[in-house]
């Protein structure tokens, strides 16, 4: 999803910032790249994500999502994400055209351009297609995708970036009963009172550091 323009529009979800990483070209890695709110939900109540902002209304917030989207060529989502895009958040133009998209479903639906709806499940589509050549995969949402991913490990990076407001109940991102992961963080960028987090997953040492 991407973070409204202050001024009406909608600005791009940012990108991480790798200053002084050097990454493996030879690996896809698969990324979490979501907003969530300060109380870690990333949507509220009622489903609606109309709360993606900053702080300030005369503020845009930045765009660095085109930075990010040059290492992604695959988006993997749920049915309640492609759902929510292509009937409220933009009905008129599929914003990630020119990428290939799997959408986890139990419908019986035929693929469409890009767009390829699959009831595989999502670990054996991911190590499948980390198996192939090609860039990193983003992963889109939403929160149950997410966690049957996390529950395998097969999440390399997590790009969160934290929207200044608390929610108080709607959709969490991780769910109270998620193991333990270790993290370690890459870089942090501040903009409009949004926080954008970039970690990658660390193994546990005998002596706990790494």
């Amino acid at each position: 999803m991407r973070l409204r323009n202050q001024k009406g529009g909608e600005a791009k979800r940012a990108a991480p910032l790798l200053v002084g990483v050097k990454e493996d070209k030879a690996l896809r890695q698969v990324v979490l790249y979501i907003a969530m709110s300060l109380d870690g939900y990333i949507a509220d109540q009622k489903g609606s994500v109309n709360w993606l902002s900053g702080q300030d209304d005369n503020i845009d917030n930045e765009d660095t999502y085109s930075e990010f989207i040059k290492d992604v060529d695959t988006v993997l989502m749920g049915w309640k994400t492609y759902n929510q895009i292509v009937t409220e958040l933009s009905p008129d133009e599929w914003v990630y055209s020119g990428l290939d998209t799997y959408i986890f479903t139990h419908r019986s639906l035929e693929d469409k351009d890009d767009i390829h709806f699959t009831g595989e499940q999502p670990e054996q589509l991911v190590e499948r297609l980390k198996s192939e050549e090609g860039k990193n995969i983003w992963i889109c949402g939403g929160a149950e995708i997410v966690n049957q991913l996390l529950k395998v490990d097969l999440i390399d990076r997590f790009h969160i970036a934290v929207i200044p407001v608390l929610l108080g109940s709607g959709t969490r991102l991780f769910p109270e009963s998620q193991d333990k992961k270790l993290l370690r963080l890459i870089t942090t960028k501040q903009y409009n009172g949004i926080c954008e987090l970039l970690y990658e997953k660390r193994s546990e040492r005998k002596n706990n550091v790494q």
